[in-house]
Formats: structure tokens, C-alpha cells, sequence
């Protein structure tokens, strides 16, 4: 993994100077939360924790970047070597990956000496909020194919490579079938998918000579028939099909435009009166969710859905209106009172409390309490290096999010807008807490004539 130790806002860095040099090392706490989800999303899905963890484990300054850093005039030498012995010590407690959640919930808190705890924030930003996004929006498309299984297509759209490989492992999590982008197969060992290219059939003369060909080369292949006139693609395919027997081994055969739901249907009836109703229908395009559920609710016979650019840069919902605020500092409560901008004092706890099996509620805690329900947040990282037993498989947390997601309601698993928005409530002693951390504050910071 690339050493990202400048990964940082440039303040992180005239920060981390001022907490050194005024000897601030008190510990601090920090949460992380969304504000307000998107308006498409009835929940997001914690994603990311693992890559996090690890990028957070292994920060090290190098020489070259304390050159770099000193070249800049704003350090001196003191803290430049300061810098060379600076890890990571403190202590995470987060969701797992995979657990859906909600407005103002901490996705996970940090405490550590204040400067550790404020210089990763731009990474913890980062981290967690890519994948959650992109596992949010997988999440949809995933339901809006009702079962059918969807193809990650989207790295050549993804916004960097990094979001693109990192995208793919949010998808699988979130239920995606495979993906197209083969370094994310060798980081995360997921599954891969492709099928070919127009341009080859392009280079043949005739199309059918660009199947045949492919077909000697590549078993059980998959056959884009939509370069030329898709009707005709799929007959030249169904000829050499029937004229080559086993020889001719297709597996499916690809559209890639045009009328989907009708193109779909004629393909499908023309394979099946030749014989061939095992070769599956694959669609992709310009898909999104509503789109898939419209030809997954008119039985579209696809068998399979490649998605692209909408998935991979979610594009009705590209950003989360997520922070990382100080909510406790040398023992004590701390919050931020702006206008739209508060958060929620003191070291904190999710329950998520369930009737019949099926969630109906979170509430918000103080750390300390024990309440009805499952704690959501757990201890993932202790003195800087992770809890070996909170650490698990990509299947595992797949399956763990699958089943986290089917004991929400289902008017928040659908597509549609609930009726209301799912019940977030703050506990009596947070409640308290806060009030009391606003009351202090306003009073220290009331203009003298009104103390």
C-alpha cells in the first residue's frame, strides 16, 4: 500500500505544529457522522473501515516528505524531526462494515492524543466516505434488479483509480455480482467479469468472422451483438451457434443499446425457438436503478445487468454531507454550535432495537450506557494497532450486510421515499450532556456585559 502520509489538508499540518509546540497532548475525541442523507438514499452503508484501519496503522513520515514538508518554510526543524517518530496511538470504535445507518449516528469515533486524532481527519473523510457512498448507491441498483446479478462495468467513469478499485470492493459488499477492473481483483480477490470489445468487430470485414474467431479463442464466451443492428447480431450469433454444435461454445450474448426491454424479449424468443435457451441475455448501457427496475418489473428476460457510470461516480447522490467534529477534549464534553453545523457532545453509543426481528428504531447514546437493543459501534483499534477479532472477510461482510439491510423495514429497503424517515432518537443522558455543554459554552462565550 502507498505510504499517504501527506494525504492531509494543508491546516492538518499548521495544526499538528501548533499542537506541538504549545505541548497539547491531551486525549481527544472525534466522530465521525452524516448530517442529513441525500434525498435518494433511505439509508446509507457503512463502507471503507477496513482500508482505513490499515492506511491508519501504517502512517510513517519518510525522508523524502520531511524534505518536502521543510522545503515549505512553514515548519522548523524541531518539529520536522518530531514528525520522523509520529504514528498513530490511539483507539477506534466503529460500525462494522456493511451496517446500514442513519442521520447524526457515529459511523465511528477516534480517541487519541489531539494532534494524532486531528491530523487523520482528511483521510477519515476520504476513506469512509467514498465507499459509502458507492456502496450506497450499489445497494439500489442491486434491489432495482430484483435478484438478477449486476456487473461492475464503472472503473473507466470511476473519478481515479483509487475510487474505482476501492468503488469495486464497496459494490461487492453492497451485493454486486463481479467487476470489470482486474486491480481490484488482485487487491480485494473479487470476482471478475468481461465480455469484448466493439472495436474488434469492428476490425473484422464481416461481424460474423469477429464472432467465429472469438469463439475459437475464448470458452464460453459472451458475444456483444449490438455493433451493426442488434436483431441481426443475435441471428449471426444463433447460425454459428446451430452450424458449430459444442464447437461453437456461447454462453450469453450482450446489448449494449438501444430498446433493452423489447430487444431483450425478441432476442430471447429467437434463441429459444433455436434452441439455445441457455445462453443468457446480458444488458448494460447507460443503466441506473430506475431504469433496471422498470425492466425487472416488466420481466424483461435479462439474466444479467452491467452498470457503468451512474453506479460507479453515484451520480444522483455524489456526496454526503459527512463531518468529523471534536466532541470531547482532556475529560471534557466539547460541540460546535453553529447554525446547521452542531454536533453531539461526549463519547457515543448506537442501539439499534428491533421488534419481531425487524429494526425500529436507533438511539444515540452516551459510551457508558446500556440500552435496549445491539450496539452498533465496536472496539476495532486499540494503541494504534487493530483488534485482531473485529477483522473479517470480504464475504463476511457481505453477508453481514445483506442480512443488516434485510431487517430494516421495507419501505427503506424500496426505491421509493418512506412515508416518514426512520426513527433516530438521542437518549436522556445525551440529551442532558448536550444541554449542559451548550449552557457552559454560551456562558463563556457571552459578551461580558451579560455575564
Amino acid at each position: 500500500m502507498a505510504n499517504n502520509a501527506l494525504f492531509a489538508d494543508f491546516y492538518e499540518f499548521t495544526m499538528l505544529r501548533a499542537y506541538f509546540e504549545l505541548g497539547m497532548t491531551e486525549r481527544a475525541t472525534f466522530s465521525l457522522f452524516v448530517r442529513n442523507l441525500p434525498k435518494s438514499r433511505n439509508f446509507l452503508l457503512a463502507c471503507g473501515l477496513n482500508d482505513l484501519l490499515h492506511e491508519i496503522e501504517s502512517l510513517r513520515f519518510n525522508d523524502a516528505q520531511l524534505r518536502f514538508l521543510g522545503s515549505l518554510g512553514a515548519f522548523p526543524e524541531a518539529f520536522l524531526n518530531w514528525l520522523r517518530d509520529f504514528q498513530f496511538t490511539g483507539d477506534v470504535f466503529a460500525m462494522r462494515e456493511g451496517t446500514p445507518f442513519f442521520h447524526d449516528e457515529p459511523i465511528l469515533e477516534i480517541t487519541a492524543p489531539i494532534a494524532e486524532a486531528q491530523f487523520i481527519e482528511t483521510l477519515v473523510l476520504n476513506q469512509i466516505g467514498v465507499q459509502t457512498i458507492l456502496a450506497s448507491k450499489a445497494v439500489r441498483t442491486v434491489t432495482a434488479a430484483r435478484g438478477c446479478p449486476v456487473v461492475d462495468f464503472g472503473a473507466r467513469r470511476a473519478q481515479g483509480i483509487d475510487a474505482a478499485t476501492k468503488g469495486a470492493r464497496a459494490f461487492f459488499i453492497a451485493g454486486v455480482t463481479s467487476t470489470s477492473n482486474v486491480a481490484a481483483g488482485f487487491a480485494y480477490g473479487l470476482p471478475l467479469s468481461g465480455t469484448m470489445a466493439h472495436s474488434f468487430i469492428e476490425a473484422f470485414e464481416l461481424e460474423e468472422a469477429a464472432f467465429e474467431r472469438f469463439l475459437t479463442i475464448f470458452r464460453e464466451a459472451t458475444l456483444l451483438v449490438d455493433t451493426y443492428d442488434t436483431i441481426s447480431g443475435v441471428r449471426k450469433a444463433i447460425s454459428l451457434a446451430k452450424g458449430r454444435g459444442a464447437d461453437f461454445p456461447l454462453h450469453a450474448i450482450r446489448l449494449d443499446s438501444g430498446d433493452l426491454y423489447g430487444l431483450s424479449r425478441t432476442a430471447r424468443q429467437m434463441l429459444d425457438q433455436a434452441g439455445l435457451s441457455h445462453v443468457r441475455i446480458i444488458a448494460s448501457g447507460g443503466l441506473d436503478e430506475p431504469v433496471i427496475d422498470e425492466l425487472t418489473a416488466r420481466e424483461a428476460p435479462i439474466d444479467i445487468f452491467g452498470v457503468g457510470t451512474d453506479m460507479a461516480v453515484s451520480a444522483d447522490a455524489p456526496a454526503l454531507d459527512i463531518a468529523y467534529k471534536l466532541t470531547e477534549y482532556a475529560g471534557r464534553p466539547r460541540m460546535k454550535l453553529s447554525a446547521g453545523k452542531l454536533s453531539l457532545p461526549g463519547r457515543k453509543q448506537t442501539f439499534r432495537q428491533f421488534n419481531k426481528g425487524e429494526a425500529v428504531c436507533d438511539v444515540i447514546a452516551l459510551r457508558e450506557e446500556n440500552l435496549p437493543g445491539t450496539p452498533l459501534l465496536h472496539s476495532v483499534m486499540i494503541g494504534g494497532k487493530r483488534v485482531e477479532e473485529e477483522e473479517f472477510s470480504l464475504s463476511d461482510i457481505r453477508a453481514y450486510a445483506r442480512g443488516s439491510i434485510a431487517a430494516l423495514p421495507s419501505e427503506y429497503r424500496s426505491l421509493g421515499r418512506p412515508t416518514k424517515a426512520y426513527d433516530v432518537k438521542i437518549s436522556s443522558e445525551l440529551a442532558k450532556l448536550e444541554r449542559e455543554t451548550r449552557e457552559q459554552l454560551q456562558a463563556c462565550e457571552a459578551p461580558p456585559s451579560q455575564k
